[in-house]
């Protein structure tokens, strides 16, 4: 079932015939349900992202983020259970935990510990509770979890998915990076899936490596998924803007959606060009997948 079920099959073959039982059903005769499902699943999040509790603001940001191309890549199934890493706002929880509602799954957003932070960080807690966890009609089970040390993002070994959106860059100048992808390695199932999004410096060797322009190396966000055991296993231009140089004076948060024109944040300089970097649109950003190797080699579920 789901994500590696593939690990198996010509073993499974071999096994069956060799005891004597009927054989397992051909790829051709399996492959007709497969695509079913899969357009089936596919017709099920049209029906999320299409749903009344989105904005047209937030519609209007499809067009750089293309969720539903990046969750197919990834391999996201409604009955799964997905872990979101520093979901914000709740952007992409809007699109997930209705999708994974419907076919009986499992939401965690994987967030701040409210244990001694900021009142912006608990303000902002309360108002993911009150948006999500607390309309379970519209978002299913939502369950917040905190990403750090001393706790879980979901029990160990229950994850099918963990998917991170725009994050890496935090963690690199803030020293975690390393410590939070063993993390996700962690709360994974055998076979389980990370999926990364991330701002792309590839293209322009005179970005800094510590996260501190928001753009990030390809390189660097696989060497930090393969230093916690996960395999690399594909990537995608779902999310690349050619159009984007990555020269901008401001970093990343110089593009939409942010739109900085100053040094501080809250200023604005009215001599800025603001129409030449609104024209890039958002920024150019990889999509990788990466796998937790699968036990010994054995089937999965």
């Amino acid at each position: 079932m789901r994500l590696t079920m593939f690990l198996g099959l010509s073993l499974l073959g071999v096994t069956l015939s060799g005891c004597g039982r009927e054989t397992a059903p051909s790829t051709e005769a399996a492959a007709p349900a497969a695509t079913e499902a899969k357009a089936n699943s596919g017709a099920s999040l049209d029906a999320v992202l299409a749903g009344d509790h989105r904005t047209e603001e937030e519609r209007a940001r499809d067009q750089f983020r293309n969720p539903k191309e990046t969750l197919e890549f990834f391999g996201v199934e409604p009955d799964m259970t997905v872990v979101e890493i520093w979901p914000g706002g709740g952007w992409y929880t809007q699109v997930i935990a209705p999708y994974l509602k419907q076919g009986g799954g499992k939401y965690y957003a994987a967030g701040f510990s409210p244990e001694g932070a900021s009142d912006r960080v608990r303000e902002a807690l309360s108002t993911f509770e009150r948006n999500f966890v607390e309309k379970p009609d519209i978002y299913g089970d939502v369950e917040m979890s905190v990403l750090g040390e001393g706790h879980d993002i979901a029990p160990e070994g229950t994850a099918d998915m963990v998917l991170t959106f725009r994050n890496v860059h935090n963690w690199q100048g803030r020293g975690t990076a390393e410590t939070f992808f063993a993390e996700f390695y962690d709360a994974l199932k055998p076979g389980g899936v990370l999926g990364v999004v991330e701002h792309r410096a590839d293209g322009n060797d005179d970005l800094p490596t510590d996260g501190s322009s928001g753009y990030v190396y390809e390189a660097d966000v696989i060497a930090l998924a393969e230093a916690a055991g996960f395999d690399f296993v594909a990537r995608s231009d779902i999310n690349a803007n050619p159009a984007d140089a990555k020269d901008h004076p401001f970093g990343v948060w110089t593009l939409p959606p942010v739109r900085r024109s100053s040094e501080v944040r809250g200023m604005s300089d009215p001599d800025f060009d603001r129409e030449r970097y609104d024209a890039i649109g958002e920024s150019d950003r990889m999509t990788l997948k990466f796998m937790k190797p699968a036990a010994d080699g054995a089937l999965l579920e």
